[in-house]
């Protein structure tokens, strides 16, 4: 892991630790996908690593910013332990719900720390909070393309819209002077919070309707 001097600006070791949260946890989720799927564990791997980097992967393209898991072997590492974590687990012992819960630790912790990255490289507050969007929902897109599952964004359940309060609500809080940390902690958990309540009562968007003529 890079040493508190190399972090970009905005980024600190409570939002570093988000980033890996945020990477382990998606790449479980691309695992169980996998093995929903029954699977080899190079399959199992693949699917992990292209969760756990995936909406970083994009950002960092987007805002020039060197392709974090390239320059860093932890989060790769990190993908291929969810990965193996979870060929070694029985599948029992997972719950139904097990991948959107991970999704939903993971969409928090990404949609904070890119908005914050993204901060970090001089983009406008407002296109950071959607960088912050790209980081936390990118990854499951892929993991919902490779597993040919309908995607989350065809749904109507909050999950967008939780990443856009996480980050938004970051770069808002560090608008209005509050200390990375802090900023970051709050608006991981309100995001996290808002996803966990959609999924607990099927929450969500109205769906549009074409006007009656």
């Amino acid at each position: 892991m890079q040493s508190p001097a190399t972090f970009p600006p905005q980024i600190g070791p409570v939002l570093e630790a988000l980033s890996i949260t945020g990477t382990f946890v998606f790449a479980a989720s691309g695992a169980l996908a996998a093995a929903r799927l029954r699977q080899t564990l190079v399959t199992f791997a693949f699917f992990a690593l292209v969760t756990g980097v995936g909406g970083g992967t994009v950002r960092d393209l987007l805002i020039g910013a060197p392709v974090f898991w390239v320059h860093d072997a932890v989060p790769a590492i990190a993908c291929m332990i969810a990965a193996l974590l979870v060929w070694f687990t029985p599948r029992r012992l997972w719950s139904d719900r097990a991948l959107d819960w991970l999704d939903a630790i993971g969409l928090a912790a990404f949609a904070v720390y890119g908005a914050a990255k993204a901060l970090g490289y001089g983009v406008p507050p407002f296109v950071a909070a959607m960088m912050g969007v790209v980081t936390g929902c990118v990854g499951g897109i892929m993991r919902d393309l490779l597993a040919h599952e309908p995607s989350i964004l065809l749904r109507p359940e909050l999950y967008v819209t939780a990443a856009a309060l996480a980050s938004g609500l970051f770069v808002a809080l560090r608008w209005g002077g509050m200390e990375v940390p802090v900023a970051g902690v709050i608006a991981a958990l309100l995001g996290f919070l808002l996803r966990a309540i959609a999924i607990r009562r099927g929450l969500g968007l109205p769906l549009y309707k074409q006007a009656q003529e």
